[in-house]
């Protein structure tokens, strides 16, 4: 726990700041295109209803979606921009309805003043109109402010740090820790803001400068205090260590000693355990050579793909069968080592993307269920559902079933009368022992399946693709020879066993990805 609760108190300046940045800067520029545009409309009835319900619409799009869309629309950019752009329209509509709300709510008479003394316009808007709307507008703002801080722990799954990192990555391993700092942190951080914003609100109606002043400067020092340790924290190479010992790297099969002094790689991982453990397998790797190295996680596989084509991550980890299916768009499976050759292929000739080779182990989508329901159905194979597929319901991690493998088996099989539930991979394995859902659709190298005393069933179709886990550069680290060469020892070095306990202990076990990264460096290095 004291190991535990301090890597989590190291991580606190960047994903603190990296989140008040995001957050205020998104903010800060949707006041200031909200509140012209609100001006705007109250002006002009024919301009208020099409801006409106523009800012609405933008509202009902759900807030993940809309940063999952933001990637895209860039070109396969990731990290800052794309979630300070969804973040900024994401802000947009109660600044903006509160606007034109509170210009139409000032007293007419007052407006009439204005101009019974000969004021412009302009005159008439920025000394009584806003002035009056002030309280209302500064409401609008308070409930923005509570919206995007609150949004913004969804930026980590477009590669933005913030205290998302902390949730999802809790979520995944178990780790209460890590999940309790991102609530608690980001519940904070949100209330505080909405605390000084209600002094500013209160301050506009009440006329109170000093309450306004005292306000403000209790935003400066919350947005100084947020962002200073960011900004002047000292990122010292920290070495690998476990037990009191110095880990060491694989060894690579050299005569000249591998040195990446100087060179900053950006290490990818998607959203689940696996995918953490090897990213810092990967990262050690890579630090005990001299490398700076970065990681970003929970990313979705499509997003991740885009940044490692694009440069903005280095190398990550896939699976043959998804880079079939997913990026390739191909339909019918091959042999597992066709498969992976064509991959390989593809990935260089269309996208400069070098596979670096294959780690030796297959993590497979499989349907898994309880032994004893199955014994009970008389259900072996993936085959037998048909018969029960109207009783029966299948959980699966959100992906699963907009994927092209699920469309496949369903259709081979005929299972398209059992209902879907779509949850996160960390529940659906309780989900199933716990007789919530009857199938789910599985990690071949995931613990729990026999920790649960889950069965995997017989694919007797191959609907499913192979998975073979293989080690994927960008374009840019793929010229680097001493970064190819740190990396190779670990290519056909992690067997299907080794993963599956690794995994096994940060789900069951409640050891942290580093701890089981130490032990399969460990274990590889005997």
């Amino acid at each position: 726990m004291g190991i535990n609760l301090q890597e989590r108190i190291n991580e606190l300046p960047q994903l603190l700041g990296g989140h008040l940045l995001l957050s205020m800067s998104a903010l800060a520029v949707g006041i200031l295109i909200s509140i012209p545009l609100g001006v705007l409309a109250s002006r002009s009835s024919r301009w208020s209803g099409p801006v409106l319900t523009l800012a609405s619409l933008v509202q009902t799009i759900p807030s993940m979606a809309l940063l999952a869309l933001m990637v895209p629309i860039l070109g396969g950019m990731i990290g800052f921009l794309p979630a300070f752009l969804a973040l900024m329209l994401y802000s947009i509509l109660p600044i903006l309805r509160n606007t034109v709300t509170g210009i139409g709510e000032v007293d007419p008479a007052m407006v009439e003043a204005a101009q019974g003394v000969g004021m412009t316009d302009r005159q008439r808007l920025f000394r009584v109109e806003l002035p009056l709307a002030a309280p209302v507008i500064i409401a609008g703002i308070r409930t923005a402010t509570v919206w995007v801080v609150g949004t913004t722990t969804l930026s980590t799954l477009v590669g933005a740090p913030s205290l998302g990192n902390y949730i999802f990555t809790g979520l995944q391993t178990r780790n209460s820790v890590s999940l309790l700092f991102g609530c608690v942190f980001a519940a904070m951080l949100a209330i505080v803001l909405d605390q000084l914003i209600r002094l500013a609100e209160q301050a506009a109606r009440e006329r109170r400068k000093n309450l306004g002043w005292a306000a403000g400067l209790g935003l400066v020092i919350v947005l100084v205090g947020g962002l200073a340790p960011m900004m002047f924290q000292q990122r010292a190479r920290v070495l690998p260590i476990s037990n009191g010992t110095v880990e060491l790297p694989i060894e690579a099969p050299s005569d000249q000693p591998l040195s990446l002094v100087g060179v900053r790689p950006t290490v990818g991982a998607k959203t689940f355990t696996e995918q953490f453990i090897l990213a810092q397998v990967l990262k050690r790797q890579l630090e005990a050579q001299g490398a700076t190295v970065e990681t970003i996680q929970n990313m979705g596989s499509t997003i991740l793909f885009d940044a490692l084509r694009n440069n903005q991550v280095d190398l990550y980890v896939d699976y043959t069968g998804t880079i079939w299916t997913t990026i390739m768009k191909q339909g019918e499976p091959i042999a597992r080592s066709a498969m992976f050759i064509d991959v390989a292929s593809y990935l260089l000739t269309n996208h400069k993307v070098l596979v670096l080779g294959r780690l030796g182990f297959e993590n497979a989508y499989g349907f898994a269920m309880r032994r004893d329901v199955a014994r009970k159905l008389s259900i072996r194979s993936i085959n037998d559902l048909a018969r029960h597929a109207d009783r029966l319901s299948i959980g699966g991690d959100p992906e699963f079933f907009s994927r092209p493998e699920w469309i496949r088996v369903r259709d081979i099989y005929r299972l398209g009368a059992m209902s879907t539930r779509g949850m996160d991979s960390t529940f659906m394995y309780g989900a199933v022992r716990d007789g919530e859902v009857d199938v789910i659709g599985a990690y071949t190298t995931d613990g729990r399946i026999s920790a649960y005393d889950l069965v995997t069933l017989h694919d007797p179709a191959q609907a499913f693709p192979p998975y073979d886990a293989i080690l994927m550069l960008s374009p840019q680290a793929a010229e680097s020879s001493n970064l190819i060469e740190t990396l190779t020892p670990l290519i056909n070095a992690i067997d299907d066993e080794l993963m599956r306990e690794a995994n096994r202990r940060v789900d069951l076990d409640g050891a942290s990805p580093q701890q089981a990264a130490s032990f399969l460096l460990s274990r590889l290095q005997e």
